[in-house]
């Protein structure tokens, strides 16, 4: 609840995500280390590590994986971080997520069913495989 954060602190936390969303991948692991939980969620539901995949940042994603991010965490809109690489067409981010134990099959928007909706066959293919 932002009701019992103070300004300063509710700020913090926004700019955590976005450097989620911009690949600061040094500065996000400085602030895990401060002790901002790995799976920090934003009003949407979504983590900090469907926002890595969803911006394409390798680097970040892999820390974050590497740290205990839950990769099987869905978004309030049935998102996951695999359905997000799946969508940004993102091959080393699926393999990465695929590696971590990524379910392909979770969630409403999940890896396969974006694959398939956007006809996305070597996606599907990959995620087939992995």
């Amino acid at each position: 609840m932002t009701a019992d954060l103070t300004g300063d602190e509710l700020r913090f936390l926004q700019e955590t995500f976005e450097l989620a969303r911009e690949g600061g991948t040094a500065a996000l692991a400085e602030r895990l280390d401060l002790g901002v939980p790995v799976d920090l969620t934003n009003s949407s539901g979504d983590t900090l590590l469907l926002l890595a995949a969803y911006h394409r940042h390798e680097g970040t994603v892999r820390m974050l994986l590497d740290r205990g991010a839950d990769h099987s965490r869905v978004n309030d809109k049935g998102q996951t971080a695999l359905g997000a690489a799946v969508f940004r067409q993102d091959e080393p981010v699926v393999r990465a997520l695929l590696a971590a134990g990524a379910d392909p099959e979770l969630g409403r928007q999940s890896g396969v069913a974006v694959a398939q909706v956007f006809e996305l066959p070597h996606m599907l293919a990959l995620l087939r495989e992995g």
